[in-house]
């Protein structure tokens, strides 16, 4: 009979941790309480439609555990959680370095990577393939590019037919995860920017003649379906009402100076470099990710949430349905993901978000 080795041992263990971790989570779950317990869910509306499928799956793999969830904005998931309204607040940005240091019990745990897209309602023109990139986005927004066929514009579009007509940027009104990330792309790709305004959930932005605000990003793909000429940055997991809308997907100019509609071959590619680059708080910035196939404007989706659980109960039904959000077999499954234009979370990810997870416990003791 022949041995395995050691080195083929841990190769099988390897790929059998998916499904192992899975099967420890069903099993876990049932005996652990009496009863019903609600976890509370708000925050990015991007990650809202994600929630909208997992919660009644989940209600069928745990029958005692309810989820709850509404799309606030990724700026009150944050605030949300910290002050422990919720158990769980989701957002498309990571805390600050701020709010990490003034909230030690509080962890930002990836549960898929997104991508953002640059919209645009350009009669006749929505098919056309339009290129943009980060100083020409960050000039629309600061009102130094103010139509159509303005020379960068042109120079980014040769023999393109760009219209003499006012652009109209929108923009989120409330603090989002959105704007968070589109806003690092145009201040880590315009000096400009960065010297004058900065990024962040919420920021002081630059008053331009004919702008338009939204909420959510429902409303967004209203507000640029109903204006034309209009530019805006709508999360991913919107790209069927975007179509539905009719709306220009921008290609993106990413590091390498190749332009990329968000696919999941782009998505991917930028994905790829994660590994080395994760630290293990997971608050990591994925907007300009290095490579020639990489799309520029992706980002981690984070469910925010506090170490320090009201009870042993809840603490155990907020580990277990996380670490259900990101197995393979559960939350990350390909039915969930694929729908919302997200991929699900490299190994090495998901290694480092199990072991956030399990440092969740009952508030004055261990659960």
């Amino acid at each position: 009979m022949s041995r395995i080795s050691p080195l083929a041992r841990r190769a099988v263990l390897a790929s059998l941790r998916p499904a192992l971790v899975f099967v420890a989570i069903v099993l876990a779950v049932s005996p652990l309480w009496a009863g019903s317990i609600t976890l509370n869910e708000t925050g990015s509306t991007l990650l809202y439609p994600l929630f909208t499928q997992w919660i009644p799956d989940y209600a069928k793999v745990v029958p005692d555990v309810g989820l709850t969830a509404a799309a606030t904005g990724s700026g009150a998931g944050i605030g949300a959680a910290i002050s422990g309204k919720v158990q769980i607040g989701a957002s498309d940005a990571y805390m600050s370095d701020e709010q990490f240091a003034q909230n030690p019990g509080i962890i930002n745990i990836p549960v898929a990577i997104s991508a953002q897209t640059v919209n645009y309602n350009i009669p006749g023109l929505n098919n056309a393939g339009l290129k943009l990139d980060g100083p020409t986005l960050a000039g629309i927004y600061t009102g130094k590019i103010t139509t159509w066929d303005a020379p960068p514009i042109v120079a980014l579009n040769p023999g393109m037919q760009l219209p003499h007509q006012a652009i109209v940027p929108i923009r989120r009104v409330e603090a989002s995860g959105d704007t968070f990330i589109f806003t690092q792309f145009l201040d880590f790709s315009t000096q400009t920017w960065e010297d004058k305004i900065g990024y962040g959930t919420s920021i002081n932005w630059p008053a331009v003649a004919g702008e338009k605000t939204a909420t959510g990003n429902d409303g967004m793909v209203q507000t640029t379906a109903s204006t034309p000429y209009s530019v805006a940055y709508i999360g991913i997991s919107f790209r069927d009402a975007i179509a539905k809308a009719g709306l220009g997907t921008a290609q993106l100019k990413n590091e390498n100076g190749k332009f990329l509609l968000p696919t999941v071959e782009t998505i991917n590619a930028a994905a790829s470099s994660l590994d080395a680059r994760t630290p293990p708080d997971e608050r990591l910035t994925l907007v300009f990710a290095p490579g020639d196939d990489s799309y520029p404007l992706i980002n981690y989706e984070y469910l925010i949430v506090s170490t320090r659980q009201s009870d042993a109960q809840t603490a155990a039904a907020l580990r277990n349905f996380l670490l259900w959000a990101v197995s393979l077999q559960g939350g990350n499954a390909s039915k969930y993901l694929d729908s919302v234009g997200f991929i699900p979370l490299p190994d090495f990810i998901r290694a480092l978000s199990e072991k956030q997870i399990s440092r969740i416990q009952a508030a004055g003791g261990k659960s």
